[in-house]
């Protein structure tokens, strides 16, 4: 058997026909969502082109909005900026946010949903501290730090904490009796359970709190950087608001689906790196 080689013409083939396959099937999908997405513009157009709808129809919002579209990173100074550097300084706060709430709820996650005792000690007061919203925090933080910037920050990681916490926890107590049997008669050490046994039985559940996470965060640093003012997102939708500008609201609407997408994908894709190929 002759193997196959990245300079074989075997090898080109079956990438040409792998990337032909793949185009194929996602341009099935992508014709799908845009004759969808003509339809929704196309009714939206409809139902907003009387003489005085109540919001404007896609034409005029493009219309009104174009010079955002077109030019998103113009920076006159304070918060006269375009839309991508507003969206660059929610994605900031969000990154730090979440990243301290990952590392925090993974940590904490794996030690209580090791011991019963401890989890059955605090699981009512995780239960009662999700279910807070997340603004509730925002005044609570403000207290705390005086400063608008960390108390963003910590309404992140307070409401994205609960999902990565709570999902490692049941990920750690639903490692199979046989595995630690296993590892008892194996001898292993602690570093070399948590490698080779407790981590990959829980990626999937870490993961799965991340998701949550991550979109969880989107939505509270939208919020908050509505009340706290600033650079950011929320800033401009409600500092947009406050000017009679409806049309702007919509674009940076639609800016905040679209990055909530990405944002979601992105942590799929880390886990797809991570989790185990069977699992994928």
């Amino acid at each position: 058997m002759t193997a196959t080689t990245p300079n074989s013409p075997n090898f080109i083939t079956t990438l040409v026909m792998s990337f032909v396959g793949n185009f194929q099937k996602n341009s099935r999908k992508l014709l799908t969502s845009a004759i969808a997405i003509l339809i929704f513009l196309a009714i939206w157009q409809l139902l907003c082109s009387g003489a005085d709808p109540s919001l404007p129809p896609p034409s005029k919002v493009i219309d009104d909005t174009w010079d955002l579209i077109v030019d998103p990173f113009f920076d006159r100074g304070g918060t006269d900026k375009g839309l991508f550097l507003h969206l660059a300084a929610s994605l900031m706060r969000v990154a730090q946010g979440f990243i301290l709430a990952a590392i925090v709820g993974i940590g904490v996650g794996i030690i209580i949903g090791s011991n019963v005792f401890v989890y059955d000690a605090v699981d009512p007061i995780f239960q009662v501290l999700r279910t807070v919203p997340p603004l509730a925090w925002l005044p609570i933080s403000l207290a705390a730090f005086q400063d608008s910037q960390p108390s963003a920050i910590f309404v992140i990681f307070i409401t994205s904490i609960w999902p990565v916490l709570i999902n490692t926890a049941v990920g750690v107590q639903q490692v199979p009796q046989d595995y630690k049997n296993v590892a008892k008669v194996l001898q292993l050490s602690k570093v070399e359970y948590f490698v080779s046994v407790l981590f990959p039985a829980i990626v999937p559940y870490v993961f799965t709190g991340l998701r949550i996470g991550v979109g969880l965060s989107w939505l509270a640093i939208v919020a908050a950087e509505m009340l706290i003012g600033g650079v950011g997102i929320g800033f401009f939708i409600w500092d947009s608001w406050n000017s009679s500008l409806i049309s702007e609201i919509i674009i940076a609407l639609i800016y905040v689906g679209i990055v909530g997408l990405l944002l979601d994908k992105f942590v799929v894709f880390l886990g797809s790196l991570v989790l185990p190929p069977e699992q994928k």
